[in-house]
């Protein structure tokens, strides 16, 4: 179920001449209520607008469209209530006309076998049809009801409207998307190369900077700076220190400040920093710390300048409404086909390691020296639930493809180091080969949700991406 969080929707109530009016003034009530249960803002006729708050004639569609009109920042998405047949020309002419680009479910009311004389019958599941065909000539995008009608204060219907308000937020969170690339890529990571204009293409931008810059104003500030104080108190607040010494903490809270002013500064939404090894050989520390708190502030952050893995994290987070984390497809675990070790030195967000500790990278502190590694945490993330997924770009093709999975966190023992955790995921060899043949990075990205269906809707409907879910 997707988290419950404030949505506003437009809300179009369809209506035909000959249909019984009543259903419609019935049907307004029930969304005025389901909204208000659901923390839902609804934008919609009132029944001084139009007769009883619908559309059914062109007139009424202007009037619908001009509201939307004025409320265009606002409005996520737009929910079609069809209490009867509907007029199917007025619902797609209110949506053309407003000039929303947004997602829309479609919803219709059933009959009852004891109520289809002409005063109470509906005909919304053939009116329905009438509608989604009028739509697809329009060229409107849309998304249907997991039942092809379904009453309004039905459960099941409550949890389509829940999932739908996720996949709105997906869609326009991530138009107009502005994600930092702090730093070169790697050399030794070619697996992370994107394109910057197939991203552009789709309205995500792509802000760069030389990681000089970043490490010459962080080595501008003293630990004498109130500024630099005040961080590392923050961070002592966020996570353990460990046997991080001062020295090191100092050189995280000097560098944090400066990532943050540079995300501010240029209105980003999320970052990909290079990490590995340029920071650690010319400045001294790791940034995981940093990117974690980040990550757990809802701005989520790569490592190895990876920019479609932090576009994943954003993802799944505005498809769950909790924090995302960049992990490895790192090791088997023993014999067990079903299972996986997760791993990463040390970036995950607080949401996923209630054990969280300052620590060091003792893999990478083979070639830069450990004491050059603190700032990486420590931590073990327990049983939660799993959502798993990678966008990329492919450029050969010239496409943004995806391929997006549930599954379960789990205790299994696991003695290591780092960030870790155990995943069971069924048929798992199969996703590693549609990972391998289909060229997709090392790089997943988890989340504690069940959000595969909203991404796979939001990825492949409404953005138009290539998108494979696996089962």
């Amino acid at each position: 179920m997707a988290t419950n969080r404030q949505t506003t929707l437009g809300v179009i109530i369809g209506n035909r001449d000959f249909f019984p009016d009543k259903l419609v003034a019935e049907a307004r009530k029930e969304v005025i209520e389901l909204f208000a249960k659901l923390n839902i803002i609804p934008i919609m006729l009132s029944d001084a607008d139009t007769k009883l708050g619908g559309v059914e004639t062109f007139s009424d569609a202007q009037k619908c469209a001009t509201l939307f009109k004025a409320h265009e920042a606002s409005i996520e998405g737009i929910l079609v209530v069809l209490p009867n047949f509907g007029d199917e020309k007025g619902v797609a002419e209110t949506i053309q006309w407003s000039g929303l680009k947004v997602p829309v479910l479609v919803q219709a009311y059933p009959d009852d076998l004891d109520k289809m004389d002409v005063v109470n019958r509906r005909d919304a599941w053939c009116g329905k049809i009438s509608v989604c065909n009028n739509l697809y000539q329009f060229g409107i995008k849309y998304s249907l009801t997991s039942q092809h009608v379904c009453a309004l204060n039905n459960p099941i219907f409550e949890k389509d409207l829940l999932e739908f308000t996720s996949v709105c937020k997906v869609v326009t969170g991530l138009k107009n998307l502005r994600i930092g690339a702090i730093g070169a890529r790697p050399t030794a990571f070619n697996t992370v190369r994107y394109s910057e204009k197939i991203l552009q293409r789709n309205g995500i931008s792509v802000t760069t900077v030389d990681l000089s810059e970043i490490l010459g104003n962080a080595n501008k500030l003293t630990a004498n700076d109130p500024l630099v104080k005040d961080r590392i108190e923050k961070i002592l607040g966020y996570a353990n220190k460990g046997n991080t010494p001062n020295e090191a903490l100092i050189q995280i809270a000097k560098l944090d400040i400066v990532l943050n002013d540079f995300m501010q500064e240029n209105s980003l939404d999320a970052t990909a920093i290079q990490c590995w090894t340029s920071l650690q050989k010319n400045y001294g520390c790791n940034v995981c710390t940093s990117m974690s708190m980040m990550s757990e502030n809802m701005l989520p952050s790569a490592c190895e300048v990876d920019v479609t893995g932090t576009l994943s994290m954003y993802a799944m987070q505005l498809a769950s409404g909790t924090p995302s984390a960049l992990v490895d497809w790192n090791n088997n675990y023993a014999t067990d086909q079903s299972k996986v070790v997760l791993f990463h030195c040390g970036n995950w967000a607080k949401h996923f390691l209630p054990d969280i500790t300052i620590s060091n990278a003792p893999i990478l502190g083979t070639s830069v020296g450990t004491e050059n590694t603190y700032g990486a945490l420590d931590g073990r993330t327990p049983a939660m639930p799993l959502t798993y997924g990678r966008i990329t770009t492919d450029d050969t093709k010239g496409i943004i493809k995806a391929y997006i999975g549930e599954g379960e966190l789990t205790n299994d023992a696991l003695a290591t180091f780092g960030n870790r955790a155990v995943a069971q995921i069924d048929n798992l060899n199969g996703l590693m080969n549609y990972v391998c043949k289909n060229g997709f990075e090392h790089h997943v990205v988890m989340n504690a949700s069940k959000t595969a269906s909203v991404l796979k809707e939001s990825f492949e409907n409404y953005l138009g991406w290539d998108t494979y879910l696996h089962a």
